[in-house]
């Protein structure tokens, strides 16, 4: 007795490629829009020179060099004599010098054997008088210029 089994026969499983593609897609996508919206843009503002009239006025710049003994040597101008400044005299200075000068700017620097603590201790002091202008010079220079 032969019973026909009304069976249909198991089909193959298939992968569809084209739903496939359609979902890495959209990964895709987000993963760049997630990654966008992650970077922050931050900017300092910069001040550039102005041009017109090149004639340039006196230097009066302060020069300010922190030394191995914790004085300081002190000069307005590149070319001008440096004076010796006590720790405790700098703020009296540096506040007469943001009143005497129209844009006061700073450049602090040391010579060879300056700790480190003498120039931060200078660059709190000028921040603490209100100037924004400030550099500091990188390389060692010799006690006094």
């Amino acid at each position: 007795m032969n019973l026909a089994l009304d069976v249909t026969p198991a089909r193959k499983a298939r992968i569809e490629i084209i739903p496939l593609i359609d979902v890495i897609f959209f990964l895709l996508a987000t993963f760049v829009l997630f990654t966008l919206s992650l970077e922050k843009i931050a900017s300092i503002e910069t001040k550039f020179p102005l041009t017109g009239d090149p004639s340039i006025g006196p230097d009066s710049t302060l020069y300010l060099q922190a030394s191995e003994n914790g004085t300081y040597y002190w000069k307005i101008g590149k070319d001008a004599p440096a004076e010796v400044v006590m720790r405790d005299e700098l703020r009296a200075r540096l506040q007469h010098y943001v009143r005497s000068v129209k844009e006061p700017r700073v450049v602090v620097r040391g010579d060879r054997l300056a700790r480190f603590s003498g120039a931060v201790f200078a660059l709190d002091e000028i921040r603490a008088v209100g100037i924004k202008e400030i550099a500091v010079e990188t390389m060692p220079s010799a006690t006094g210029t």
